[in-house]
Order: structure tokens, then sequence, then C-alpha cells
């Protein structure tokens, strides 16, 4: 079958090439799948340059996260051939088939296609363990999401306006703004750069934000710790924008504002059944068509590089999903 393998850690992608491998064997316990869509997350560019957490041994096949159908399970695996299905684990995914664990996997909710559960996972399930699990979002509180124009900062203004949170979406890119504003729901939109904490006080009459979504880091990052409200929380979620901040402590003391760390995956690892309640919701909400994820394009699977490209570049809005 074709796959999507990282031979050698590369800066421009030279070291990861589209290859015939094994079809993939079945151990007991597993799930074997013919993957029908698998979208691409930031966590994937990062992997193929060993600047992830998570360093896999090559070579490996890239790819988080997919929806397909089964081809064959255990039959006490909770799982029939034909089932649709979406999930994943850290590798593996940009391949025509996949075999996972049946803990890795949970049935597509209706009226979900394949394209739109590949993107929902791992986006969504981190927008909800940052602003829910992690930041006790309530109806009615005002959030501001940066990289807002990204899979994980839509997911983030999208679940957050499907919980009745007011939204102030974030981009560094102006040329993004009206596009943005299209597509993300979000109550205003701003350009995070410079001093843009007077643009979040004029849009909240001073009061400020109650939630922060940060997954760039930075100097965004510095000049967010100027816009959580007291009592607020400071989600950091990632370093997109390379540098990782540093902040006296005495700042949020005197402010009166929490930083929460968020690590949505090894939240629901540490806690299962948790992740459990998570996916339930998730999938509730997007079989109600309460949330649905945005999809910049789908590509077919031999276009993989077109799309680590544009992710590296920044030139997308939302996720970019590829099929095989």
């Amino acid at each position: 079958m074709k796959a999507v393998v990282v031979q050698r850690l590369s800066e421009d992608l030279s070291g990861v090439q589209m290859l015939d491998v094994a079809f993939p064997a079945r151990a007991k316990g597993e799930v074997l799948v013919r993957v029908r869509a698998a979208s691409l997350n930031y966590p994937d560019l990062l992997m193929t340059q060993g600047k992830y957490q998570f360093k896999p041994e090559l070579p490996f096949t890239s790819g988080l996260e997919m929806a397909g159908e089964v081809i064959e399970a255990d039959p006490d695996s909770g799982f029939s051939t034909g089932d649709h299905v979406m999930g994943g684990a850290k590798t593996g995914a940009f391949a025509e088939a996949i075999a996972l664990p049946a803990s890795a996997l949970r049935r597509i909710p209706e009226g979900v296609d394949f394209p739109q559960a590949a993107a929902m996972g791992a986006a969504y399930h981190t927008a909800y363990v940052a602003l829910v699990e992690l930041g006790n979002l309530e109806a009615g509180q005002t959030i501001l999401v940066h990289g807002a124009s990204g899979g994980v900062g839509l997911a983030a203004c999208d679940l957050a306006k499907a919980l009745g949170a007011k939204v102030i979406a974030a981009t560094h890119s102006e040329a993004k703004l009206e596009r943005l504003a299209a597509v993300s729901g979000a109550d205003a939109v701003i350009t995070n750069k410079g001093r843009f904490r007077d643009d979040i006080s004029a849009l909240t009459e001073g009061r400020l934000c109650d939630l922060v979504f940060d997954p760039v880091g930075g100097d965004v990052f510095d000049e967010s710790t100027r816009c959580v409200t007291f009592g607020g929380k400071l989600l950091v979620v990632g370093f997109v924008a390379g540098r990782i901040p540093e902040i006296a402590v005495n700042i949020p003391l005197i402010k009166g504002f929490s930083i929460v760390g968020v690590r949505a995956g090894e939240y629901s690892r540490r806690f299962p059944d948790r992740g459990k309640r998570i996916s339930g919701a998730l999938d509730k909400l997007a079989s109600d068509g309460k949330i649905t994820p945005h999809i910049d394009r789908t590509l077919p699977l031999a276009d993989w590089r077109e799309a680590f490209e544009a992710m590296d570049r920044g030139k997308i809005i939302g996720k970019i999903v590829l099929t095989p």
C-alpha cells in the first residue's frame, strides 16, 4: 500500500517520501481500518523535523488521525466489518490502511462524513480540554482565541460559540481577516500584532477576557498577559511562533489570573474516563450540528507535500484533509 514515510528528519521535507510499504498486519486486540480521510496537524509537521516532544523511531509513517471503514476486527472488539470509525495514534494515519487498538477508535457520529470526522478529533479534543476541562468555560464569558485561522484555533472558536461564549478570534495575518470572519463565527476578529491589548479593551469595554487560548507563544503570549481579566486564565496550548516565552510570577499574582498548561492527549491518557466523556460530548455536539470542522482543502494522499508546505507557510484556514 501507499504511505507517507519519514525516513530521516529534515527542515525541508527532503527526508519524507510516499512509498510502497507492507499492508499492516492486525494483531490481537487491534482493528484493521481502510483509511478514507486523514487530517494534517501541526505536530505532524514538527515530527518530520524532530521538533515535537514525541520523537518516533525512524522510519515511521506520518499522520495523527484518520477516519475510515473497518476491514477486520476481533468479535469482542465492539466493531464489525464496514463500521465507519474515527481515531488514530501518534503516527500511521497517512496511509491506505492502519491497524489500531480498538480503544483508539470510536464510531463516526451520525451526519458526519469521513473528512469531517478526520478533521474533528485532535483539534476539537484539544479545544475541549483547554476550554471546558481546564478553563471551566461558562456561557456569556469572553474568550480570546489566538491562531484562530489554524485547525485548533478554529475548533476553539467553534466550540466556544456552541457553548454560548463571546469569541474574539485573532490572527497574525491581515490578509486572513475577511475569510476568518466569514468562517469562524466569532463576534470579532483582530490581528494580534504589537499592542493588541487596546483592541481587546475596546471590544470588552475594559473588562478584558475570561480566557485566552494561546497556541502561538512568543510575543503573542507576552501581550496576552495584559488581556486577561482578574480571575481569568491564560491557556498555554503551544508555541507556533517558535519562542517559548517566560514570565515573572509577580505578574499573574498582581493581576490575579492563572496560567494553565494544556496537554490534551496526555490529559486523556492519564484520565481515560474523562477522555471518553469528552469524546461523547463532542460526538453529541457534532451529531446535533452544533460544531462543524472547517476544511480548507481536501487533497489526494499523493499531494501530501502540498499539504505540509501549505501548513508550514501558514497559508490555510482550518484543516487540510488527505484522501487515500
